[in-house]
């Protein structure tokens, strides 16, 4: 189960966090910044102790709704942008369809995502986006020019500083350094 917790910023958060879980009897596989993964469910009188003493901390634990939109504006957006081939969905704004989808202002989404998250939706959108380049890259079966009309950008150079921007790479370069890898794994110098 993951449980999202708003202002979580710093390793103190985490540690804080960590003992207040501790406290509970709740185990945890992962504690990253704005979201915990715990082994088991949480009940409501778990629930509102940890969300009390969060809250002495300056934190404070999201409600299940929230927890729940969180989960769905990024699982709409990984399918936008891994499974969507050619169809009016991948032809849509991300906000308008997110706001479509979700029956919720875009305004509001935006501002629960980042207050957890600590990055916008464009962001993400962004960070996922040169994920899925970076994989068509490494698979070598499309151009770039391929690779950006599949993505939605306007043209090749939106790509290339978009990718260049997170990556620090070109995307011709990170296709060079891939090609060099391959041929190191596979033994071709």
């Amino acid at each position: 189960m993951i449980i999202y917790i708003k202002y979580m910023v710093s390793l103190r958060c985490k540690m804080i966090v960590k003992t207040e879980l501790e406290n509970l009897g709740l185990h945890y596989i992962d504690i990253d910044f704005g979201n915990v993964e715990i082994l088991e469910n949480i009940n409501d009188t778990q629930r509102q102790t940890l969300h009390k003493n969060l809250m002495t901390n300056g934190l404070m634990l999201l409600s299940q709704e929230k927890s729940d939109l969180i989960d769905t504006i990024k699982s709409i957006i990984l399918k936008m942008i891994h499974y969507a081939e050619n169809d009016e969905v991948s032809k849509l704004n991300f906000s308008n369809y997110l706001e479509q989808t979700l029956g919720h202002p875009y305004a509001y989404l935006s501002t629960v995502f980042a207050e957890v998250k600590g990055i916008t939706i464009e962001q993400y959108i962004i960070l996922n986006k040169v994920e899925r380049v970076k994989e068509l890259i490494i698979y070598n079966e499309l151009s770039f020019l391929e690779i950006a009309n599949k993505l939605y950008y306007k043209n090749i150079s939106h790509l290339t500083g978009q990718f260049k921007r997170i990556t620090g790479l070109s995307p011709s370069y990170f296709k060079k350094l891939a090609q060099q890898r391959k041929r190191i794994l596979t033994g071709d110098h």
